[in-house]
């Protein structure tokens, strides 16, 4: 089933959702709704019968033009409350909304799609990830100066997202990279750490990233270092290619 308002839509999943908060099973559900109220990746909302913890509502709302009122709740299992993080529609001018419950992601420890545990947001349905190796000879270019350059890349296609070029550390100028704090998450490939770039005397931070871990459907750019196309001058078999427009930019 598919329903749609404004920018958002609702569908109905097939896979069993489940979420926990200390330790104990606040929502099991066979029945998901995946619903967009982002253009990038979807929302998990439950049956209300689905929940098993309690669910206090607070007076508060929140108006959205699309969803209607939602109404606040706490989510209370045992002696752990969870504040505002349960969200109802129960008049939404979106009737399929209606009769669910959005869960905070980061309010819940632990999510799992089936048996298996899924981190940052729900997997989306239309997103795939295809990790290829190739043979095509791939140079990056930082500031006019060569700090990639491998004819063994893995090329990383992910949908809405251009190809990622992912280079063994043995092709990479690792000496110009600086390791930094930063980390981001990806329910398809896992937690990346990042370095920035340092080019003569300036600083280009954050500017490679790579995986030491990745999820299985990724492992192979395990331990490879990628370069945002938006920021750096790629060249692949000998052609510039044009920097891409995304968010990253």
């Amino acid at each position: 089933m598919t329903a749609e308002r404004g920018r958002v839509r609702v569908e109905t999943g097939a896979k069993r959702v489940r979420a926990y908060l200390a330790g104990s099973l606040v929502a099991d559900t066979v029945r998901p709704a995946l619903v967009w109220e982002k253009p990038y990746y979807p929302t998990y909302y439950v049956p209300v019968e689905d929940v098993r913890a309690a669910l206090v509502a607070t007076g508060d709302v929140q108006r959205s033009p699309s969803r209607g009122t939602g109404e606040v709740h706490d989510v209370k299992v045992a002696d752990v409350v969870a504040a505002g993080a349960a969200l109802t529609y129960p008049d939404s001018p979106l009737e399929a909304l209606r009769g669910l419950v959005r869960l905070e992601w980061d309010a819940m420890d632990e999510w799992f799609e089936e048996d298996e545990p899924v981190y940052v947001h729900p997997r989306s349905p239309y997103t795939r990830v295809d990790a290829l190796p190739s043979s095509r000879h791939v140079r990056v270019e930082v500031g006019g100066v060569t700090v990639a350059e491998s004819r063994r890349p893995v090329v990383l296609f992910e949908t809405g997202l251009p190809a990622r070029y992912y280079l063994p550390m043995t092709d990479v100028r690792m000496d110009l990279l600086r390791r930094t704090e930063l980390r981001t998450s990806c329910p398809y490939k896992g937690t990346a750490g990042y370095w920035s770039v340092v080019v003569g005397d300036e600083v280009h931070e954050n500017l490679a990233w790579g995986y030491r871990t990745p999820l299985p459907e990724s492992r192979a750019v395990a331990g490879l270092v990628s370069f945002y196309n938006e920021k750096v001058d790629i060249y692949v078999d000998g052609v510039r290619e044009e920097r891409p427009r995304t968010q990253f930019s």
